[in-house]
C-alpha cells in the first residue's frame, strides 16, 4: 500500500517546451492553453483513489514538471522530451530526475530518484516535435515505491478510433494536483513521418501533461495505460477557434519496459 501523504517542499522553478509544465498562476485561460478547447471538460481527482494514486510529478533539478505514472513498483512511463536539458538538447543524467508520487498540494505518497532511463530506441534529443512516436521514456527508480496493486498495466494492442478514454496529469493551470478529463475519445491512430503510430484523441490536456497516461478500461474491468501523452493541439488561434481540442500519445503496446532482477 502506498505510505500516508506527508509533507513537502517543492521548487517552482520551470522550463517549458511542449508539455513541460512552467510556474503558473490558476487563472491561465483556456483559450491560451494548448490542447484545451471549448469543452472545458477537465476536473480535480482524489490522488488517494485508484488509478490516480498510481501518478506523480517527474522532477528534475533544472525545474522541469511533467507527468508520469507507475507501471512496476520501481518503474515510471513519462515523455522522452522530459527528460532533456533544452538548452544542448542532451538527456539529463538519471540522478537528477525526481518521481513524487501522488502528489496533491504541498503533500505526497512517495519519492525516489531514478537511477536509469529506457529510452525510445532512435529518439533524437534535438528533434523532440518530429518524432511523437518515438517520445517515450521509462524511469527506472533507486527505490521500489508501489506495490503491484499501486501500477497500471500497459495495453498490449492498440485502441481502436472511439475507444471511449481519460487523460490526467499536472497541468499548468493547476499545477498541484492532477486534473483529468473522464469523458473523451480516441479518434484514430496515424503513423508519424517515420511511419510509428501515434494515437489522436480528444481530450483536453495542456502543458505539464507530457507523460500523462492515456487510460481506458481493460475486459476485465480494471485500468491500463493504452497510451503516452506527448503532444497537445492549440484550440484556439489569434483567428479563432480551430476545431476540437486534443493531442497526440505514443500507444502503449510500442513500448517495452526494461527487465526487471529476478527476486530469486
Amino acid at each position: 500500500m502506498i505510505r500516508p501523504l506527508r509533507q513537502v517542499v517543492l521548487t517552482s522553478s520551470s522550463v517549458a517546451f511542449l508539455f513541460v509544465c512552467p510556474a503558473a498562476a490558476e487563472s491561465v485561460p483556456p483559450s491560451v492553453l494548448p490542447g484545451v478547447g471549448a469543452r472545458f471538460g477537465r476536473t480535480l481527482v482524489d490522488v488517494r483513489e485508484a488509478p490516480w494514486r498510481s501518478l506523480g510529478r517527474v522532477q528534475t533539478e533544472i525545474g522541469g514538471r511533467c507527468t508520469g505514472v507507475l507501471v512496476g513498483p520501481n518503474l515510471v512511463l513519462t515523455a522522452a522530451h522530459c527528460l532533456v536539458q533544452w538548452r544542448n538538447h542532451h538527456v539529463l543524467p538519471p540522478s537528477s530526475v525526481h518521481f513524487v508520487l501522488a502528489y496533491a498540494f504541498g503533500q505526497y505518497a512517495a519519492h525516489a530518484r531514478a537511477k536509469a532511463f529506457a529510452i525510445a530506441p532512435g529518439y533524437d534529443p534535438s528533434r523532440p516535435d518530429g518524432q511523437p512516436g518515438r517520445d517515450w521514456a521509462v524511469l527506472t527508480l533507486d527505490a521500489a515505491i508501489g506495490s503491484l496493486d499501486d501500477t497500471i498495466p500497459l495495453a498490449t494492442n492498440l485502441p481502436a478510433s472511439g475507444e471511449a478514454v481519460t487523460l490526467a496529469g499536472y497541468e499548468q493551470d493547476r499545477p498541484e494536483a492532477i486534473q483529468a478529463d473522464l469523458r473523451c475519445t480516441v479518434l484514430n491512430v496515424v503513423p508519424d513521418s517515420g511511419g510509428r503510430p501515434v494515437i489522436w484523441h480528444d481530450c483536453n490536456a495542456t502543458r505539464g501533461s507530457s507523460g500523462a497516461p492515456l487510460l481506458a478500461r481493460a475486459a476485465t474491468g480494471g485500468w491500463q495505460v493504452v497510451g503516452v501523452q506527448v503532444v497537445g493541439r492549440y484550440a484556439r488561434t489569434p483567428a479563432g477557434p480551430i476545431g476540437t481540442a486534443g493531442g497526440q500519445a505514443v500507444p502503449a503496446s510500442v513500448i517495452r519496459l526494461p527487465r526487471q532482477p529476478n527476486p530469486g
